[in-house]
């Protein structure tokens, strides 16, 4: 069986149940668990700076909170970053760097952006401005079940050309099932040779059988 990398994201989309205010214990018991079952990946919460209201440290994942943790050894840890609080900002570069990269200590091992379609162009001169060899960068691209085959087929065109290392597509709302999810791979494959995810929703009860698809179709993440 090929090798298949799990992004465990719990505590960063189930966030949204408590506004991202996970206690350190709890954090930290499920860090030692994730770790007992061979998850390698997590993705401990969001990288923002919105603060319209009161939201815990998985909101913002600050190094300095990433530093208080207890990670067991053998798990990466990563943030998502929303596309549109880059491009609708305007930040610098500089801003961007500070930003998404944190300090020359952080322990971070991933960056996954979170990307509407229309974001995709924009974003990109950011991700590409922050590539090294210690960080891995992930384009998520959302609610692409609302895209058209030309819309994926022209969107992977332009990532093809970027520093992204993997790139995900995302079910948000719950409603590919395994045949469209296979042309979905199939055209986005048809211009991006590196790795490639997928994130799925269960509205429908598909969230297995798009994974399963996925898989059998060369989806590595």
């Amino acid at each position: 069986m090929k090798k298949i990398n799990l992004l465990d994201c719990t505590l960063r989309d189930g966030g949204y149940y408590n506004n991202w205010d996970f206690s350190t214990d709890l954090i930290n018991d499920y860090l030692k668990s994730l770790s007992s079952v061979g998850i390698k990946y997590i993705e401990l919460g969001f990288r923002s700076k919105i603060l319209n209201n009161y939201s815990g440290p998985c909101a913002y994942t600050k190094d300095g909170f990433i530093s208080s943790l207890s990670i067991p050894k053998n798990l990466k840890i990563g943030v998502m970053i929303n596309a549109s609080e880059i491009v609708n900002k305007k930040l610098s570069v500089k801003k961007f760097k500070e930003f998404a990269l944190g300090s020359n200590k952080s322990k971070i091992s991933f960056i996954r952006f979170a990307c509407h379609f229309h974001e995709v162009e924009k974003i990109l001169p950011y991700i590409n401005k922050i590539k090294n060899n210690k960080i891995l960068l992930i384009l998520n691209l959302m609610q692409i079940a609302q895209r058209s085959l030309n819309d994926i087929e022209r969107i992977s065109k332009k990532i093809s050309k970027s520093e992204i290392d993997v790139l995900y597509f995302a079910d948000s709302m719950g409603s590919l099932d395994g045949a469209k999810t296979k042309k979905i791979i199939y055209q986005i494959k048809s211009l991006w040779k590196k790795s490639t995810g997928i994130h799925t929703h269960d509205n429908m009860g598909k969230a297995l059988e798009n994974s399963v698809a996925a898989i059998n179709n060369s989806v590595d993440w």
